[in-house]
């Protein structure tokens, strides 16, 4: 069996389990949301996916709505734009469980390269974009591991846009082409729960604090 075939089950299977599992966060979190700003409690984004097809992403709304001066499509972690509320989700990453959502519809899988704005993608080499876009783009997956505390790298720059540009871009398009190139379903499997645990890790040092 394919292993395009073999991982889209497991995506459908796993990701139907963890929005039961996780609906006691998704209520937190909706909560939370619309107890302490004002705005719509998912935020919606066009992103590039599989064969470069655009798709919306969903994640919890971590932003105020009215306009700032800060308009840039990077966050740092000092963003002037991010909320109480949705600093907390965000450095706890539960920000990101609507996109199990994406996962079920099939526009995303839950390991694979990270879903950038296209923007972005309309910077890559050629053939490096036919090859990051010839799988579908992942909630996790080892850049995003990788690369997890970037709010905190970009908010330590005088210009977080050109750092991201010439220095996190570059370093992430690379770590995802090594994705596409040696991945499996057991590594699948094993970036997943790395992440089950780093979330863990992370929501646990919240509560202690």
């Amino acid at each position: 069996m394919k292993l395009s075939v073999i991982k889209r089950v497991f995506d459908v299977i796993a990701s139907a389990i963890l929005i039961v599992l996780f609906l006691p966060v998704f209520a937190f979190a909706t909560i939370a949301i619309k107890c302490f700003s004002i705005g719509p409690v998912f935020f919606l984004q066009e992103r590039i996916g599989k064969d470069g097809v655009p798709f919306v992403l969903f994640k919890f709304r971590t932003m105020n709505t009215f306009p700032t001066e800060t308009g840039s499509l990077i966050t740092s972690s000092d963003d002037e734009r991010i909320t109480p509320v949705g600093k907390l989700l965000r450095k706890t990453k539960i920000d990101e469980l609507p996109q199990l959502f994406n996962v079920l519809r099939g526009l995303m899988s839950l390991v694979g390269p990270r879903p950038e704005v296209g923007k972005y993608v309309n910077l890559y080499p050629e053939s490096s974009r036919r090859e990051v876009l010839s799988v579908a783009p992942g909630i996790t997956g080892p850049t995003q591991l990788r690369y997890r505390n970037e709010e905190e790298l970009l908010a330590a720059e005088s210009d977080p846009e050109r750092y991201y540009l010439d220095v996190l871009l570059p370093a992430k398009l690379a770590s995802d082409i090594d994705y596409v190139r040696s991945r499996s379903l057991f590594g699948d499997i094993a970036i997943v729960l790395q992440t089950m645990l780093i979330i863990c890790e992370r929501v646990f040092a919240k509560v202690v604090n």
